[in-house]
């Protein structure tokens, strides 16, 4: 567990390398209960076998709104447990985002307790009144525990903070030293860097790291929640060898590594099953059932129920078909 009063320091050192935002696994009736040795063996995976050296618990890939509390806790619990048994050095990260300021107090209070390093906040879900809203919601879990703090600004929040919005988050809490921009508008986490210099940034636009932007020192040298544990093999780790050489600055062979290995291409043939409900295109979601079957694809487990629990729909046959074949044209599977 990393202090409020460490935090700014501590993100500035510790947050490398590929963080791997894990998908829940459920089983029995309609995905009422979860399969806790599919979840203990993913953790394994990506951290014994994969050697990534974070986790992001219990967020959007997670289904964390469709989770009880108590299944919350345990699944950060669980990952801690397998995950650093496999990496004693590992970065447990925590996304502690409820429907109500008291439930994510209470699992931000038991992330500190469990020994997560840092718990991340998403934009409220419910009917913020904007960066004020926002910066009151944080400020209430800031002023009751002693833990490093993130912001996760993703659109399927509803609302997205402007930079001046982040920018005062950051100077008025003082636990708050990072942020996973998750709404694709790099203009914007440039000026929240100027902003917010001391902030620590990760863009999920991918393009702005090949356009020098960690050199910069824009951005950080870590994808805090990805799924980075689908993009790659314990045989074929392309992502972790395309991350390696971003990290050093090599940009040039990154570009054509990521070209030549296939990565461009597969990005292209997967589509947007992960992140866009075709009946609802104008609405950015984290389609569990998608990432979940992209997991089976590589042998992952993923439990006896395969879907994500309501409101979610049933991924379709054409979104399976489409994402088995890219996995195949990348080589990861057979054909």
């Amino acid at each position: 567990m990393t202090a409020a009063a460490d935090a700014r320091e501590w993100a500035r050192e510790a947050l490398r390398g590929i963080g791997d935002s894990l998908y829940t696994p459920f089983c029995g009736r309609d995905g009422d209960d979860i399969d806790w040795d599919a979840y203990r063996a993913l953790v394994r995976h990506c951290v014994a076998e994969l050697h990534h050296p974070m986790l992001w618990c219990t967020s959007g890939v997670g289904e964390f709104w469709s989770l009880t509390l108590d299944e919350r806790k345990r699944l950060l619990e669980v990952a801690i447990e397998e995950g650093r048994a496999a990496n004693p050095d590992l970065v447990v990260q925590a996304c502690t985002a409820a429907m109500s300021a008291r439930d994510c107090l209470e699992l931000t209070r038991h992330a500190q307790q469990a020994g997560a390093d840092i718990v991340y906040i998403q934009t409220p879900m419910m009917e913020a009144h904007g960066g004020e809203g926002v910066l009151r919601f944080f400020r209430y879990i800031a002023d009751r525990t002693d833990i490093a703090l993130g912001m996760f600004n993703s659109p399927s929040s509803g609302y997205v903070l402007t930079p001046a919005e982040g920018a005062r988050i950051y100077a008025e809490i003082d636990a708050v030293c990072a942020t996973k921009e998750g709404a694709f508008r790099p203009s914007a986490s440039r000026r929240l860097h100027e902003l917010a210099p001391g902030l620590t940034i990760w863009e999920c636009d991918k393009t702005v790291y090949r356009a020098g932007w960690l050199r910069d020192g824009i951005v950080c040298p870590a994808q805090l929640g990805t799924v980075g544990y689908l993009y790659e093999t314990p045989e074929r780790p392309i992502l972790s060898e395309y991350w390696q050489l971003i990290a050093t600055d090599r940009l040039i062979e990154a570009m054509d590594y990521a070209r030549e290995c296939g990565m461009d291409r597969f990005e292209l043939e997967l589509g947007s099953w992960f992140t866009c409900y075709p009946a609802r295109a104008d609405y950015f979601t984290h389609w569990g059932g998608a990432f979940k079957f992209a997991a089976s694809v590589l042998g992952l487990p993923i439990g006896a129920f395969p879907h994500s629990r309501p409101p979610q729909a049933v991924l379709p046959e054409p979104a399976e078909t489409q994402i088995r074949a890219a996995y195949k044209n990348l080589g990861l599977v057979d054909g």
